[in-house]
């Protein structure tokens, strides 16, 4: 009995090391093909025929006809043959270093074991780890839970809380964007309990302040900007995407609501405006207005950025490179690219004028007339018709564009500047194909006339010689206006012929497409006249302001998608339909549109859009991610510090949190991580110099933005204003005429001056200087983080520029009016910048200072007066010492 025993545990503990000595390939085997072999071997490049990037390929032959990777057996696989060749000319890698020996060690025991191939950790479905809080030494939650065991395993301690002073600043700053004044900094400091800290973050998530400052964030991702890019770089009016995005995060609209409406907004069940909107995220895509360009070149250029953006935003994947081949590093192939860009390839919108299609906003009277329509067209038929209606005339869709006519004769394409339409000359026709009728008895002319000759405007079905199904007479327009022309047909599919008869033989004028209106049903011939009579003059109305969105073009013109040899738009090969990577589609899911990418990026089968959003809310708070590269979670993107309070919080982000944006930003600010000092001591600096363990709050220096948003906030010159047109404060003279002269910065006044940054009007080939030497984004691409630099340039932008002196001023003046000695303001002055009392030490520094401006300043009188404008040496005085402060490193820094 006892030898069965015996024999039983020799088995258990055999099998038991036997498992322990398991191989396991993304730990182990994938970090040494990614640093010694992928180059070589990878998507693109596969020397000798050989490829490590699908596994199917590594299994496969080589060019020499032998088994790369021979599971079980390394004698006879080639790749381990190569490692351990001796002859340097055969060896791999070639003209390397050779693999040590626990490399091959490892490389010979996985094939040995069956070479399992694992899929990335990224593209692996998070799992809900377990946490046990119970036995906790430190912090109250599960985050800090795995951040204490990170910690411990790296010999390091968590640090002491931060003092209420620096907690209250550090947690205006994160959630608002604006540092809190004094008499907040005091009723915080008076009662710092957990209670009342709960209850401020509470609070401070309900300000409207918290939408304005976290939608930079994803403004830098969706590249808003107020300008449409390349060489003139003109103006664009989409600020309305600007201001829904705001809302959006202080309403705390869900992030998978969030998601849905901007990618495929226009495609939900009668969509509303703030749906449509929405949609304008890729709208902010680059337009070239420059005379002579190839439209589809650069339309064709945007969809590329609009599958770059989509799968960077969402998924933090590199896919640019797919466009020309297999991805290099991850198992994306090149026809795969196209599959998404199918997605994409069907909106109504080029790059030519205006930004078309917009969404066009009327003035009040228009409004209501338009309003008058639609409460008519839903008594006689229904709300849907109605909003069908509405969508016609603001969004003037669905419209057959001339790229989309199927033949046409006498006429020729126009293209200057900011125009580009089609010439139609006398005797011209233009044929469409099949087009859908059942639902059309109207087709509205978009044309622009500018002779005062007249021709006759005539509709055939089926051919040129085919049945006229309407006419209408065509005239001198001022400007282009929408003409309609009824047509009586029983077809419901019918291919239409239209044509131009004048009598004058030089007749000719500009057409930018045709527009099929809804039909209209009533026995009331009267009312349905007077009806169409109000939706053709609102068509022609002119709008008060507009946006550009998305919208599919309809079926009948709808885009083949084929894929671009070596990225080349020109070569077209095989044709190929709406779908994401195999990688990704584990349940082999069909696609049909925009509105399917954008339920699967927040579905349960999605595995990275949690990650990869909790990870970006993460690294704003703390100035790097859990995984650092934000923009790339592939094999080549840096490992997770925290893989397990990743998956944590993306599990609870999309689930129990119900993609609540708040409830992420609250639990991540209660956490004892978060409330560490950013104190470091000289021992914790040594072992984690990059803070990647988060034993200490890390410092990080304010966003472009916030910097002059605090300066003008802790002023008390910072307007609250909120949305509408994008601002222009003060910038030097000529900025603009470095660039494309055809625009002027038009100064804002009043407080528009003072507007948060985050309304500054931003031109992407010369956008607004001081936040730009402060790393904020040009917005021409997606951008996933900023990166921070240090540069002098920077502290001469808070010493000199304008707004950070007339802050300055504006704060000295304050500063004056109180009484007390200057000790007094001095100390007054530093608690209002600063957000907490002032050391003895650095009070004697700043009224040494403070003392030496005034005796300079008694000796140098007229520089006095030119520094603020008056006969005041007090004021100027105390307006260096202010500036002085703005410039701390505590004012630019967070902690």
């Amino acid at each position: 009995m006892k030898s069965h025993y015996c024999y039983f545990l020799l088995i258990l503990i055999f099998f038991t090391s036997c498992k322990e000595d398991k191989v396991n390939f993304n730990a182990s085997v994938r970090p040494i093909l990614n640093k010694k072999c992928i180059s070589c071997h990878g998507g693109v490049k596969q020397s000798g025929g050989f490829g490590l990037v699908f596994r199917e390929n590594a299994l496969g032959k080589t060019a020499n006809g032998k088994i790369g990777i021979l599971p079980g057996h390394p004698e006879k696989s080639e790749m381990f043959a190569r490692i351990i060749e001796k002859d340097p000319e055969l060896r791999m890698p070639l003209e390397s270093d050779p693999l040590s020996k626990k490399e091959i060690e490892i490389i010979k025991k996985w094939i040995q074991q069956g070479a399992e191939w694992e899929e990335h950790w990224a593209y692996l479905p998070p799992k809900l780890p377990e946490v046990d809080q119970e036995d906790m030494d430190w912090g109250n939650s599960a985050i800090d839970y795995f951040i204490f065991n990170k910690m411990e395993s790296h010999d390091l301690s968590p640090n002491e809380e931060a003092n209420a002073y620096d907690l209250v600043r550090r947690l205006y700053l994160d959630i608002t964007g604006i540092p809190p004044t004094k008499s907040q900094v005091e009723a915080f400091v008076s009662n710092p309990s957990e209670q009342a800290y709960e209850a401020l973050v509470d609070t401070l998530l309900q300000s409207p302040k918290y939408g304005e400052h976290w939608a930079s964030m994803w403004l830098d991702l969706a590249r808003y900007a107020d300008s449409r890019g390349y060489e003139k770089d003109g103006k664009r009016e989409i600020w309305k995407y600007r201001d829904w995005v705001i809302k959006a995060f202080n309403d705390d609209m869900p992030f998978n609501q969030f998601t849905i409406e901007q990618l495929a907004g226009d495609l939900l069940p009668n969509p509303t405006e703030d749906q449509y909107i929405a949609t304008a995220f890729h709208r902010n895509t680059l337009n070239n207005s420059e005379g002579g360009t190839e439209n589809e070149e650069y339309r064709v250029s945007s969809t590329i950025d609009r599958v770059n953006t989509t799968w960077e935003v969402w998924q933090s994947t590199t896919m640019s490179c797919v466009q020309c081949h297999s991805h290099p590093y991850d198992p994306i192939r090149h026809e795969e690219f196209y599959t998404s860009y199918a997605f994409f390839n069907n909106t109504s919108d080029w790059d030519g004028p205006r930004d078309y299609p917009v969404y066009r906003d009327f003035d009040s009277l228009n409004t209501e007339k338009l309003e008058a329509v639609k409460q008519w067209i839903s008594k006689v038929s229904s709300e849907t018709e109605a909003d069908k209606w509405e969508k016609f005339v603001r969004i003037q869709e669905p419209k057959i564009r001339p790229e989309d006519f199927n033949q046409s004769q006498n006429t020729t394409h126009y293209n200057r500047g900011d125009q580009d339409y089609m010439m139609v000359y006398n005797e011209a026709s233009i044929q469409l194909k099949n087009v859908s009728l059942s639902n059309v008895d109207r087709i509205y002319i978009n044309y622009n006339q500018r002779n005062n000759k007249t021709a006759n405007f005539i509709v055939r079905q089926d051919s040129l010689d085919g049945a006229i199904i309407g006419k209408t007479v065509l005239n001198k327009t001022r400007g282009f206006m929408n003409k309609p022309v009824s047509i009586k047909t029983t077809a419901k599919k019918a291919d239409l012929f239209f044509e131009i008869d004048s009598s004058s033989e030089d007749y000719m004028f500009y057409l930018d497409g045709f527009l099929l209106g809804p039909k209209i049903v009533d026995e009331d011939q009267e009312i349905v006249h007077e009806i169409y009579n109000k939706i053709d003059t609102l068509l022609n109305t002119r709008y008060v302001h507009s946006t550009p969105v998305m919208v599919d073009k309809s079926g009948d013109f709808s885009r083949q998608t084929q894929v671009f040899d070596r990225g080349n738009w020109l070569v077209l090969g095989d044709t190929v339909q709406t779908d994401i990577p195999k990688l990704f589609n584990t349940n082999q899911k069909e696609f049909k549109n925009r509105l399917d990418l954008a339920e699967w990026l927040v579905s349960e089968d999605n595995c990275l859009t949690g990650r990869v959003i909790v990870n970006r809310f993460w690294a704003n708070i703390f100035g790097r991610g859990i995984v650092l590269t934000s923009e790339d979670f592939g094999t080549l993107g840096e490992k997770p510090t925290h893989p397990e309070l990743l998956d944590w919080l993306a599990l609870k982000f999309t689930h129990e949190w119900n993609w609540s944006m708040k409830t992420l930003v609250k639990n991540i600010v209660l956490s004892a991580t978060y409330k560490q000092s950013a104190v470091v001591s000289n021992e914790a600096k040594e072992k984690d110099p990059m803070n990647k363990w988060l034993a200490r709050h890390p410092r990080v220096r304010l966003s472009a933005e916030q910097i002059r948003d605090q300066a003008l906030a802790v002023s008390g010159l910072l307007s609250d204003k909120m949305y509408g047109p994008s601002v222009m404060p003060y910038q030097p003279e000529g900025i603009w005429s470095v660039v494309y002269n055809n625009e002027s910065w038009n100064t804002s006044e009043g407080e528009d001056a003072y507007r948060r940054g985050v309304y500054t009007y931003l031109r992407r080939s010369s956008p607004y200087p001081s936040f730009i030497s402060f790393d904020a984004s040009e917005r021409e691409f997606c951008l996933s983080r900023r990166i921070n630099t240090n540069s002098p340039i920077q502290a001469l932008v808070t010493l000199n520029d304008p707004v950070y002196f007339e802050a300055a001023t504006n704060l000295a003046k304050q500063i004056e009016s109180m009484e007390g000695d200057d000790k007094k303001k001095v100390e007054t002055a530093y608690q209002k910048v600063v957000g907490k009392p002032i050391a003895s030490e650095k009070s004697k520094v700043l009224l040494n200072l403070l003392n030496d401006t005034q005796n300079y300043y008694l000796e140098h009188k007229e520089e006095a007066y030119n520094l603020v404008n008056a006969d005041n040496l007090e004021l100027a005085s105390l307006t260096v010492m202010v500036n002085a402060l703005m410039n701390l490193d505590e004012f630019i820094v967070k902690n």
